[in-house]
């Protein structure tokens, strides 16, 4: 009885019941599941515990308002829509909710569990609302086994168009009008743009899934980490992108026009007629390390040297490989690039980087991992760029991928991916649609002094970051005072093979490479406008 009493003079109760949502779920043309799966969509909405939602079906594929999806009492929007976003459009306009919570049902069947509605609603509700609430959620593969998916929490460095939010959101109906809801233009780039225009205005939720806390499973399989999946997004995809961001960037104040801000670099006199030092970081790697060293003392340009920094201390036996091609060892040839050896005790690639850098007796620095090799030409045509324009700071070559045979040891080029050239990166706009992806291409090359003054390589001081992108942050850091060259012919050949670290990685370590590049991508963000408040 004291229940039921309280139940009758909590306004705030009887306010949240009234708060109506409108669920918009999508049904394509093509939709690539059964019909069936996308009724069991449409009967969890009905079936939420919340007493008043609306289910909003915009379907693609029936021009009838007659159209049966199992369900009454919805609000059937039939039509040709030229994409998604014209499909989201419809579904905004039709909802009679408070709030739309809008399922991206068109690639996957996504099914609500009862309490969603009311839970995201819950927090929408708060005195401060939220851009938009996104949460955790479940995964069912084809043979019906569940994974829990936990999305990492927003901040204004979440700038990767690939930043994971889910397939259910929450937003208040009247904002979405307000900022005119998907623009239409977009084919690939709908949902990123809305979002960056959202978190513009507000910070949105996240709700975090401990444990039985996910509030709707996708019935999809999920696709192995695959560091070149970027490849195969389509040019006219990535051009969306990049405009989406530049976009953002110069509403936020964080646009760095073309030129704006560069300055020439103040490289010193080479003095020991080593022109490019090549300092290769490595851990116990000796069956690799040989191969490395080779494609530098197979340069066409010989004013180079090797700096081979183990970080495995004294009983790593990549040091024993390195002393081969030393003066008394087994591999050595007199004429060819010198080869030197340090070696620490510390597993930490900005330490082997930045000691590697320190003892150079080269003008430039360029990059090769252990288990990778430089085409005969690489430092040739890193040089050209260099001399072609003072203001030049960092050399990126482009790269190819070749695949080593565990068994037989023989390498072979794998063809199914193209040469990564990150021909994304533009002279006008390159610097800042590094903001966008998680890497720049390879190898790099850099003035050492440019090095210095922009503060070496980072040495896992970074937050999230574990012996993993050092490189990228420098990248980032010299971008912003002077020009990037590029080498727009393959260079560098990427060898992937079993113990590679782009290999078999599981979510976690995405995630927490991820946090890392994100973390420098907020910092990035806080010097531009800085820079560009100067002005």
């Amino acid at each position: 009885m004291r229940w039921a009493s309280y139940r009758r003079i909590d306004p705030m109760h009887d306010d949240f019941n009234k708060r109506q949502v409108s669920v918009v779920l999508l049904l394509p043309e093509g939709l690539p599941y059964d019909l069936d799966s996308f009724k069991r969509c449409v009967a969890a909405v009905h079936e939420q515990d919340h007493p008043n939602v609306q289910a909003v079906i915009v379907d693609g594929q029936s021009k009838s308002s007659a159209a049966d999806y199992g369900s009454e009492g919805m609000t059937h929007v039939p039509g040709e829509y030229a994409n998604r976003a014209a499909m989201c459009n419809a579904g905004i306009q039709a909802a009679t909710g408070e709030y739309v919570l809008l399922v991206f049902s068109e690639a996957a069947p996504v099914v609500l569990r009862r309490s969603a509605v009311r839970t995201m609603l819950m927090v929408a509700s708060r005195a401060t609302p939220p851009a938009f609430v996104y949460a955790d959620y479940e995964r069912v593969d084809a043979q019906g086994a569940r994974s829990d998916v936990h999305l990492l929490d927003w901040h204004a460095g979440r700038l990767r168009d690939t930043v994971d939010f889910g397939r259910v959101l929450l937003f208040r109906t009247a904002e979405l009008r307000e900022v005119g809801g998907f623009d239409e233009r977009y084919g690939a780039a709908d949902w990123y743009d809305l979002r960056l225009r959202l978190t513009e205005r507000a910070a949105p939720a996240h709700i975090a899934n401990r444990y039985a806390g996910a509030l709707y499973a996708v019935e999809s399989a999920g696709t192995a980490h695959n560091v070149f999946d970027y490849l195969m997004m389509g040019k006219d995809a990535q051009i969306e992108m990049e405009r989406v961001l530049g976009e953002h960037l110069r509403r936020t104040g964080a646009y760095l026009e073309p030129g704006a801000h560069v300055t020439p670099r103040q490289d010193a006199a080479m003095r020991t007629g080593c022109i490019a030092s090549i300092v290769i970081p490595v851990n116990n790697r000796p069956e690799f390390i040989g191969r490395a060293i080779e494609s530098v003392q197979a340069q066409t340009v010989k004013q180079v040297e090797v700096v081979v920094v183990v970080n495995g201390g004294a009983n790593d036996p990549t040091a024993a490989a390195v002393q081969e091609y030393m003066p008394g060892g087994a591999k050595h040839v007199a004429d060819a690039p010198d080869v030197r050896l340090i070696v620490v005790d510390v597993n930490n690639l900005g330490l082997c980087l930045n000691t590697g850098i320190a003892a150079a007796r080269g003008q430039y620095y360029v990059q090769l991992d252990s288990d990778d090799r430089l085409k005969p030409d690489a430092v040739e045509k890193l040089l050209a760029v260099f001399e072609s324009d003072p203001t030049i700071g960092m050399v990126i070559g482009s790269y190819e991928v070749w695949t080593l045979d565990e068994e037989t040891g023989k390498l072979a080029r794998n063809e199914e991916i193209p040469v990564v050239t990150h021909d994304e990166w533009t002279a006008e706009n390159g610097r800042n649609n590094l903001l966008r992806i998680n890497g720049a291409g390879a190898p790099r090359s850099a003035s050492i002094d440019v090095i210095r003054a922009a503060g070496w390589f980072g040495v896992n001081d970074s937050p999230h970051s574990r012996n993993y992108g050092e490189d990228y942050d420098l990248v980032l850091r010299i971008s912003e005072r002077y020009t990037i060259g590029r080498v727009w012919d393959p260079i560098y050949e990427v060898i992937r093979h079993a113990g590679g670290t782009d290999h078999a990685i599981d979510q976690a370590t995405v995630d927490r490479n991820d946090n890392a590049k994100d973390h420098m991508r907020l910092e990035a963000l806080e010097r531009r406008r800085a820079l560009n408040a100067k002005v």
